[in-house]
């Protein structure tokens, strides 16, 4: 059974920084991409970063180039999410999911095998 969790939201003020962990069982990241999606109060949900081990491929929004980074662990079971310099339209939920279809991560990210619970992140002005 494909199922996430992640972990690691919090409360933190402009310019702060976290870690949100994503942790994979029943799969590892060779079967499938993944993904981090937000959506915050009001907003649509939207792809926020995405890799892939079977294609090399990687993905950061726009507005996270230079602030948010992803990678995995040596084991392919735990994917992170560092955010640095954050900023008050950071905040929203963030949601882990596994990928999977044809094409870069970024594509694949129309296609979610599975989603993890979401993880708040409030960043305060």
């Amino acid at each position: 059974d494909v199922q996430l969790q992640a972990s690691g939201g919090g409360v933190v003020q402009t310019g702060g920084s976290l870690r949100l962990s994503c942790a994979a069982s029943g799969f590892t990241f060779d079967d499938f991409a993944v993904g981090w999606f937000r959506q915050a109060p009001g907003k649509e949900r939207e792809g926020v970063s995405c890799f892939s081990y079977s294609d090399g491929s990687t993905y950061v929004l726009d507005s996270g180039k230079g602030r948010f980074t992803i990678s995995s662990d040596s084991g392919k079971n735990t994917a992170f999410l560092q955010m640095i310099s954050l900023k008050p339209e950071d905040t929203a939920v963030y949601y882990c999911a596994a990928l999977y279809g044809l094409g870069d991560c970024r594509t694949r990210m129309r296609w979610v095998r599975a989603w993890g619970q979401g993880t708040l992140v409030t960043v305060s002005s």
